[in-house]
C-alpha cells in the first residue's frame, strides 16, 4: 500500500460507495439498535431537553440559548467525527477489498436510497386506496400538517420529498465521503440530522428552537450547498428538464437556500408544478402532478443513485488501473 499513496485511498474509497449502495439495494436498513443516526437522534432528542427552552406565549425568544445548542451540536459533531475516524484508523494496515467491503458497511447506515424509494412509492399506493390513507402515509414522510392537503398536493409533497431527500439521504453523504472520508459522510449525517430535529424556527414539541437551534441550521445550510446544486443539475441533466436555465431562479422561491435546488430541478424534469401552499411554489407553468408522475419521478431519481454508482465504479477501476 506504501507504493501508491495517494491513489489507493481513493479506490478504497470508491470502491466502499459501491459496496453502500449494493448493501442498500438489497437489504436496506439495519436494525434500530444498530443505525449510527438512530444513536445520533437520541443524542439530539437527549440535549435539545436541555438546550431549548419551554415555549411560552408571555415570553421572547432569548439568544441565550444560541450558545448552549452551538455547543451541544459541536460536541455531539467531534464525537461522530472522531469515532468514525477511530473505525478508519483501524482498518490501515489491512487489505484493500477487506477495507473496501468494511468500509462500505459502515458507510452504508449514512445514505437511505431504498428507504426513501420504498416510502415515496408507499405514499402514491396509498392515494390509490383513498385521500386519507394517502394522507395517513405521507405523514410518515414530512414535518408539515398533511390533514388539509387534497390528493394532488399530498402527491406534490411526496415528489418534492423525493427530490430534497435524494439529496440528503444519497447525494450529500456520498459527496463528503469523496471528499473526507467516512468522517465526512458521518459529520454531514449528524449535521442533517440535527437540523431535521433542531432547525425550526419558533415552538416544535412544546419547546423554542429559534435560538436553540440556530447553529444546527446553519451548519446544514453550509454542508448542503454543494450537494444540493449538484442534485439539482443531474435532476435536470438526466431529465431533460425544460427550461433548465430557469433554475436558479425557481430554487431561489423557496425559504430553503439548498432544498429549492432538487425540488424545483425535479418539478422541471416532470413539467408539473410543485409547491407548498401559501409558501412557494415551483414551475407554475408546469400541470398538476398525476400518478404517473411519481412513478417517472423515482425512475428519475433512480438514475441519479445509478449513475452515481457507476462513477464510483468507474473511478475504483481507473484509480488501480493506474497504480504502478
Amino acid at each position: 500500500m506504501a507504493e501508491f499513496p495517494l491513489l489507493w485511498p481513493w479506490a478504497v474509497w470508491a470502491a466502499a460507495i459501491v459496496v453502500a449502495l449494493l448493501v442498500d439495494l438489497c437489504w436496506g436498513e439495519p436494525p434500530a439498535r444498530w443505525h449510527p443516526v438512530v444513536g445520533m437522534g437520541r443524542y439530539l432528542s437527549f440535549m435539545g431537553r436541555r438546550i431549548a427552552p419551554l415555549a411560552d406565549a408571555h415570553a421572547a425568544p432569548s439568544a441565550r440559548a444560541f450558545v448552549p445548542g452551538a455547543v451541544a451540536w459541536c460536541l455531539g459533531a467531534a464525537c461522530v467525527v472522531a469515532l468514525a475516524a477511530v473505525l478508519v484508523g483501524a482498518m490501515a494496515t489491512w487489505t484493500w477489498w477487506l477495507q473496501a467491503l468494511v468500509l462500505g458497511v459502515l458507510l452504508k447506515p449514512l445514505l437511505a436510497w431504498r428507504m426513501l424509494r420504498d416510502e415515496v412509492r408507499a405514499v402514491e399506493t396509498a392515494l390509490g386506496e383513498s385521500l386519507a390513507a394517502g394522507r395517513e402515509r405521507l405523514a410518515m414522510l414530512v414535518s408539515r400538517d398533511v390533514s388539509a392537503l387534497d390528493a394532488a398536493q399530498v402527491r406534490e409533497s411526496a415528489i418534492e420529498s423525493l427530490a430534497e431527500n435524494l439529496n440528503d439521504s444519497v447525494v450529500a453523504p456520498l459527496f463528503w465521503f469523496a471528499i473526507a472520508g467516512l468522517p465526512g459522510a458521518a459529520l454531514y449525517r449528524f449535521a442533517n440530522t440535527a437540523d431535521a430535529m433542531w432547525g425550526y424556527r419558533g415552538e416544535r414539541g412544546g419547546r423554542d428552537w429559534t435560538w436553540a437551534g440556530k447553529w444546527a441550521a446553519r451548519a446544514d445550510d453550509v454542508l448542503s450547498w454543494l450537494p444540493a446544486r449538484l442534485t439539482g443539475a443531474l435532476l435536470g441533466l438526466l431529465g431533460a428538464a425544460r427550461g433548465l436555465g430557469t433554475l436558479p431562479a425557481q430554487a431561489r422561491r423557496t425559504p430553503s437556500p439548498n432544498s429549492g435546488w432538487p425540488m424545483a430541478a425535479m418539478a422541471l424534469a416532470l413539467d408539473v408544478r410543485l409547491g407548498k401552499p401559501g409558501v412557494y411554489e415551483l414551475h407554475g407553468a408546469g400541470r398538476c402532478p398525476q400518478a404517473a408522475d411519481t412513478t417517472q419521478a423515482l425512475r428519475l431519481a433512480g438514475r441519479v443513485v445509478a449513475l452515481l454508482g457507476l462513477a464510483a465504479l468507474l473511478g475504483a477501476a481507473l484509480a488501480w488501473r493506474s497504480t504502478p
